[in-house]
């Protein structure tokens, strides 16, 4: 790690310092050679914030941390490194630093696709994705998704049980891995597979970072394939930004009268692209 990743990453570790603090420091000085002189009026903070991120640019816990990173295979991929995922940076506000553990060439690869849905879900839809996966694993389709309960979990399995390749973007930290219920799963992805965070791995899984995790499951994949969703789930969000970046929105159509449908049928309303097969899909990824 060069001198300036490391000034960036610990910067990243800063409690109170956001993606716009990050950005106006890099701007006023690209290398941050004045990092660790910088001084309140600098930070753009309020009084309290700034505090706690000047108390943590002079924390050699945190570089103790980052050192223990490494020693548990983690990778620290920052904007400006060649393995950060292309389609994420031409999103809004695109991570400054992405933790990842498994194999970081996934995120290269050329067809990355986000299967999400429901934690809960009927077995019409857990059907269609075990109907639909296989064919697009078959044809190099790398399934990401977000860890969750429910759908995000049987398109993780189902891509892992096709010898295919799957990505999990979590919330929260690698070290803080939720729900427990997903732990083995995301043990075998750390190891054969990939899971990344825009989290430092020490930091606890919050609310808010649900939402925001959903950016980048949308963000590193052309598409976004929505199997079931309730009319206020989280995946509709997923949806939404994959929308705003002008990227394929898939739904899989499902009957009037199950409210796990409801959310998919009112995408497809919209404009996403109905799945009956997985040739739906593949025609607007690869053929």
């Amino acid at each position: 790690m060069d001198d300036f990743t490391k000034r960036l990453v610990h910067l990243h570790h800063c409690k109170g310092i956001g993606w716009k603090t990050i950005y106006y420091l890099l701007k006023s000085d690209p290398e941050l050679k004045s990092l660790y002189h910088i001084n309140f009026e600098h930070l753009y903070l309020q009084n309290s914030s700034s505090i706690t991120a000047l108390n943590d640019l002079h924390s050699d816990l945190i570089h103790e941390k980052i050192r223990q990173y490494f020693l548990n295979d983690i990778r620290i991929i920052t904007i400006f490194d060649e393995e950060y995922p292309p389609l994420l940076k031409e999103t809004y506000q695109p991570p400054w630093v992405i933790y990842a553990k498994g194999d970081i060439r996934l995120l290269k690869k050329e067809n990355l696709l986000a299967v999400v849905g429901s934690r809960q879900y009927t077995e019409y839809g857990e059907n269609a994705i075990k109907y639909i996966i296989p064919k697009l694993i078959e044809k190099g389709i790398v399934i990401v998704s977000g860890l969750a309960m429910g759908i995000d979990a049987i398109a993780h399995h189902a891509a892992i049980q096709n010898n295919g390749h799957t990505i999990g973007v979590i919330a929260g930290g690698l070290f803080h891995i939720y729900p427990n219920a997903n732990k083995n799963l995301a043990a075998e992805m750390m190891k054969n597979q990939l899971l990344i965070s825009e989290y430092p791995p020490y930091t606890k899984p919050d609310r808010w970072q649900f939402p925001m995790r959903n950016r980048i499951i949308s963000g590193i994949s052309k598409g976004t394939f929505i199997v079931q969703a309730k009319r206020k789930s989280g995946s509709l969000i997923t949806a939404n930004y994959a929308v705003q970046e002008g990227r394929e929105v898939f739904a899989l159509p499902g009957s009037i009268f199950s409210p796990y449908s409801k959310g998919t049928n009112e995408l497809l309303q919209q404009g996403a692209k109905l799945v009956n097969t997985p040739d739906d899909i593949l025609e607007e990824l690869i053929y």
